[in-house]
């Protein structure tokens, strides 16, 4: 049985995009890369960025109308049907991992949202409009007073 730090191969759990939705680990394709930024010579050695795509065109995970809905969405991302995240801010590849899959959760969840509700107009209530133009009546007179034409 693996220890805490035994369980290097695995990901803490699964990320749930929305719902009990979750990113399917088995269609999620990793690439590893020499990644810029901090970390002195360690970073010209270790494999730290993490390439983190996923086929959104051909997964089966998603409920149909999220899948179009993310299709729609991401056309100007995807390549081929495949959507991919990008994370190096960490100096471990395995932060590096556990980023790149909340970030590519997050969009996922984002995109698939259903549109916000259509706004319903509203109309203003006629005694606010009324006392509204009353106001305006009584401030243009107060100002109608100030002209000096009358003042000998």
């Amino acid at each position: 049985m693996p220890g805490p730090a035994g369980n290097m191969g695995y990901m803490s759990g699964p990320y749930f995009i929305r719902g009990s939705v979750s990113l399917p680990e088995a269609e999620l394709m990793w690439r590893f890369s020499r990644s810029s930024g901090p970390g002195g010579q360690h970073v010209n050695t270790s494999d730290s960025q993490v390439e983190l795509r996923f086929d959104l065109a051909r997964t089966e995970a998603l409920p149909a109308v999220w899948k179009e809905r993310a299709l729609d969405r991401l056309a100007g991302r995807l390549v081929d049907g495949v959507v991919s995240v990008r994370a190096s801010e960490h100096r471990s590849q395995w932060r590096n991992r556990e980023a790149a899959a909340v970030r590519l959760a997050a969009l996922l969840a984002e995109v698939t949202a259903p549109p916000p509700k259509p706004r319903r107009p509203t109309r203003v209530p006629r005694g606010i409009n009324e006392r509204r133009l009353r106001e305006k009546k009584a401030r243009a007179q107060t100002k109608r007073g100030r002209s000096g034409r009358d003042w000998g």
